[in-house]
């Protein structure tokens, strides 16, 4: 019987190639469905008798609404850069809605939206979706509040059953005639739903998962059927196909028409930004592509007006409906649009049974939540209540590009006012007795002033000593002139002047270059040596080292930084606990602290000449300071830090090339040097610190102070405090070399090098022979 060849192939076709992926993206796709379809209704259900309201606000067809909504979620939602923002008619701008309408028709308010949307669709190509959140935001809540004002004086009027006027003022002077003729069965209505809408919030959580605006809009109409049937209730024709128009141009001036396509497009940008970016903060998803969102919320503009739709932001409270519905991606904000088409398809019919009241109801509420009392409050407490109560005003009393425009230009005067207005002081010194003067300026330092300026400096007495403090990050040509001028004057009348500069940019630079802001200083104290006060304070050259004397320097510290120390060392009073034992030389250039961005209590710092350590029993101060760091302590780690140009180092070379080493500096420098002369030794043998040093371009002399670093490493590897800890890792040995001439810090190992920063450019270096 023959046997199957174990080479026989299979002649049944090959399987077609799946996608690379395709299941598992099939499978994320479901995944993602079933907690996007649940949000999206609740979505849904939000947005249905706002979208109704806000039509019946704004002066348009209702169904404009149900349009707008449903092109916001299709369009914007499907198009935008915010994944979890859903875009509809927002109360944001019924009242510039409803001016349009009175002023060109719905038709041409259609046109207007669309080309509105192209304004967008040209800022988002342009990427200019960042600036335009250049707006303060102060501005923003006060025109919202504003708006929030205006809706409900209109729909007060609504909910007493009598017919709103054209403006929030002529609605307020006609409220008492309102009351007087009051249609109590709207006023009952109306009074229900906002009674509803306050009370949904203290309900159970199981209850609130309902929408309390389709509860009490539900409830609203259920009743005024039963009990109320004469109420006045939305009217329209057909369904929402019937709905469509399309938009019409706006007759009049070209120029008005251009204004309200601007106003349109500029507060629906605003207010979808600013809601896109709070939603981000709902969320810990993919944030808002900016420049894309305004694409898409250009797109839905366009669609919606083609269409007779009102304009589309993106709004902020169906937006975090969906965040705390559970929505993943866009998918709820487009299901969202997709029920709304469905239901105002089918079921339009029931939204003739809506009473105008109810509506009212909503839409007061809607008005009264955009009125924050946190904003007010905010306001206060930023010193920008002015800002607000002006613009909220002028909204109110003008109209809202006006009110915009006027708070944004006086947020503008804010701003210049709080930053070209340094603070200037000038304060006699405490004891009285000396007759010394201090001047403090800090801030940006300009023509703006120096009627300021001129005043506090001319209140200092003649003939006295004063001390010019200037902590400035910008100082222009004329601040620079008018303070030299006043020095001159002073110092010509028998005073002195002396100026100490804390800022980020220099005094003498206003003088030779044109004036710009510099980078904040973090290191305002440089050498004494470089600092010049000859130049600036007018005082007698015997008088100079005096300025340069320490006591002078710890006036300063008391003056300058004490009151900033203060808190740093406080809990450090009564003991320390440093994580280091930094070793590093006597050295004057070398500041441990600084090189490693340190604070009090973080560095236990040995500094000797050479920066080493000595083995066991060789040197008491040396052994008592590792003792003491180690056991009583218990710091982690040690660093031994070397520098460039070490004066120890030099005597080494010195010594074992031509004789002694600086026989000036006396018998016990030469036997201290024996701590570091095996070092050299060790340059001599190849080192291989000094052949990595040597290739990076160090000369010979950096060669033995890297060396030198890296054998006082290998010294603690011996040392009996030192050596079991480091064996068994619960101490760390590092060191690091501080190059002077380029201000960076090198890794040192014991056989190699490291630099630490990467992004630097290294500097050309002739080695020496």
């Amino acid at each position: 019987m023959a046997q199957p060849s174990d080479l026989s192939v299979d002649s049944s076709p090959a399987p077609a190639p799946s996608r690379p992926g395709g299941p598992r993206r099939g499978r994320a796709f479901l995944h993602e469905l079933r907690e996007d379809a649940p949000a999206s209704l609740v979505v849904f259900l939000v947005a249905l008798p706002l979208s109704l309201g806000i039509a019946a606000a704004s002066g348009a067809p209702v169904m404009a609404g149900l349009i707008a909504a449903a092109v916001g979620g299709i369009v914007a939602g499907a198009l935008g850069g915010s994944p979890l923002q859903v875009s509809g008619p927002a109360a944001g701008l019924t009242v510039v809605v409803a001016g349009l309408v009175d002023e060109f028709g719905w038709a041409a308010t259609c046109a207007i939206t669309a080309a509105a949307g192209v304004v967008q669709l040209l800022l988002g190509l342009s990427r200019a979706g960042r600036v335009a959140l250049a707006v303060s935001p102060v501005v923003v809540r006060a025109m919202l509040a504003g708006i929030g004002v205006t809706i409900v004086l209109q729909q007060i009027q609504v909910l007493l059953g009598s017919k709103p006027a054209g403006s929030p003022l002529e609605n307020l002077a006609r409220l008492p005639e309102a009351i007087t003729n009051v249609e109590l069965h709207s006023a009952l209505l109306g009074l229900l739903v906002i009674g509803l809408l306050v009370a949904w919030k203290h309900l159970p959580a199981a209850v609130r998962k309902v929408p309390g605006p389709l509860v009490a809009v539900v409830a609203g109409t259920a009743l005024s059927v039963a009990f109320a049937p004469g109420v006045e209730r939305i009217t329209f024709s057909g369904s929402v196909f019937d709905a469509v128009a399309l938009p019409q141009l706006p007759g009049g001036s070209w120029a008005t028409a251009g204004m309200a396509v601007i106003s349109v497009a500029l507060i629906a940008s605003i207010e979808s930004l600013l809601s896109a970016v709070a939603v981000d903060k709902m969320h810990t998803g993919p944030r808002t592509n900016l420049n894309r969102e305004l694409m898409g919320q250009g797109s839905a503009n366009i669609v919606s007006g083609m269409l007779g739709g009102l304009p589309v932001t993106g709004v902020i409270v169906r937006s975090s409906t969906n965040v705390e519905a559970g929505a993943r991606t866009r998918k709820s904000a487009v299901l969202h649009g997709v029920w709304i088409l469905v239901f105002s398809a089918l079921f339009a019919g029931l939204i003739q049974l809506i009473p105008l009241t109810v509506l009212a109801g909503l839409l007061i509420v809607i008005g009264t939540r955009l009125v924050k009392v946190t904003d007010i409050r905010t306001s206060l407490r930023t010193g920008e209540i002015w800002v607000y109560a002006v613009t909220l005003l002028c909204v109110i009393l003008l109209n809202l590009l006006e009110g915009v425009m006027i708070g944004l230009a006086l947020a503008a005067v804010f701003v210049l006012w709080r930053v070209l207005r340094p603070s200037i002081q000038a304060l006699p010194s405490p004891s009285r007795r000396d007759g010394k003067w201090r001047v403090s300026i800090a801030g940006s330092c300009s023509f703006f002033a120096l009627p300021r300026l001129n005043r506090v400096l001319h209140s200092i007495p003649e003939g006295t000593d004063v001390l010019v403090e200037l902590s400035a990050d910008y100082v222009d040509h004329a601040f620079h002139e008018a303070l030299l001028a006043w020095k001159n004057q002073h110092t010509a009348a028998g005073g002195s002047v002396l100026l100490e500069e804390h800022g980020n940019t220099a005094f003498q630079d206003a003088a030779d270059n044109t004036p710009q802001r510099q980078e904040a200083l973090e290191l305002p104290l440089q050498p004494r040596a470089n600092r010049q006060p000859a130049d600036d304070d007018g005082l007698d050259d015997a008088e100079q080292p005096r300025l340069r004397s320490i006591l002078l320097g710890v006036d300063k510290y008391h003056r300058r930084h004490a009151d900033k120390v203060l808190p740093l060392i406080q809990d450090l009073a009564e003991g320390q606990n440093p994580d280091t034992l930094f070793v590093a030389c006597v050295d004057s250039r070398v500041n441990p602290n600084l090189i490693t961005s340190s604070g009090p209590g973080d560095l236990l710092t040995l500094r000797n000449i050479g920066n080493v350590v000595s083995n066991a029993g060789e040197d008491a101060s040396i052994e008592s300071a590792l003792s003491f760091a180690l056991t009583g302590l218990g710091v982690d780690s040690i660093v031994i830090c070397g520098h460039s140009n070490c004066g120890a180092m030099k005597a080494v070379l010195a010594d074992a090339e031509t004789g002694p080493a600086s026989p000036g500096l006396g018998e016990a420098f030469n036997t201290w040097l024996d701590h570091a002369r095996p070092s050299h030794q060790e340059l001599l043998d190849g080192h291989p610190v000094a052949a990595a040093a040597a290739a990076a371009g160090y000369s010979r002399l950096d060669q033995l102070g890297m060396v030198n670093v890296a054998a006082q490493l290998r010294k603690l590897e011996d040392h009996p405090l030192a050596g079991p800890a480091l064996a068994k890792g619960q101490l760390q040995a590092t060191g690091l070399f501080f190059d002077i001439t380029t201000a960076r810090v090198i890794l040192i190992t014991t056989d190699s090098i490291q630099h630490l920063d990467a992004g630097a450019a290294p500097l050309s270096r002739a080695v020496s022979p």
